[in-house]
């Protein structure tokens, strides 16, 4: 994933839209029946891998801030980090797994899509905002806790890796819409 030549800003904003289209789409017109529906192979239903769909732009903002402290560190410690964060997958597993399963209780359908076009826009003006400097700092990362997850990555990686995250869970639902 990492990039030696300047970042294609434009190409990772129209994926957001793509992604944000795509999102209030599924959100618009799944009936109650899709969105409690088994997916293909997760436990969740729709509703709760659509809710963890959009929390993969949600911890990319995290992440962004790791980069910006352990970037700065000897990528030793950042090494280190990531292999303490591989070593506790299984709680980070159970974690990832149960917390869809509150949030969309917690949020419902209309609040879930503004959430996504919130945390989009965020990651839009955070990312108009960057230096290339800065879009080439980077760090170690967990490489068992998501499989776009390398090893090292930049600030530019992340910014591409929730729809990447996005695009592979959207072939996991199984709403009836006939588009999925």
């Amino acid at each position: 994933m990492t990039n030696a030549r300047p970042m294609d800003r434009q190409a990772v904003y129209d994926e957001y839209q793509r992604a944000g289209r795509t999102f209030h789409r599924l959100l618009d017109t799944a009936t109650g029946a899709d969105l409690a529906r088994p997916t293909l192979g997760t436990r969740w239903t729709n509703e709760q891998l659509l809710w963890h769909m959009l929390f993969g732009y949600i911890i990319t903002r995290v992440l962004l801030l790791l980069v910006r402290f352990f970037g700065r560190l000897p990528r030793s410690v950042g090494k280190a980090f990531a292999r303490l964060l591989d070593a506790a997958t299984v709680p980070f597993d159970f974690a990832n797994y149960i917390g869809p399963t509150g949030a969309v209780k917690l949020f419902g359908r209309h609040r879930t899509g503004a959430a996504f076009d919130r945390v989009v826009a965020s990651l839009c003006r955070r990312l108009a905002a960057e230096t290339e400097a800065d879009l080439a700092r980077g760090m170690h990362y967990p490489v068992r806790w998501d499989p776009f997850f390398k090893d090292f990555m930049t600030l530019a990686d992340l910014y591409r890796y929730p729809t990447q995250h996005f695009d592979f869970h959207r072939r996991q639902l199984t709403l009836g819409n006939g588009n999925d």
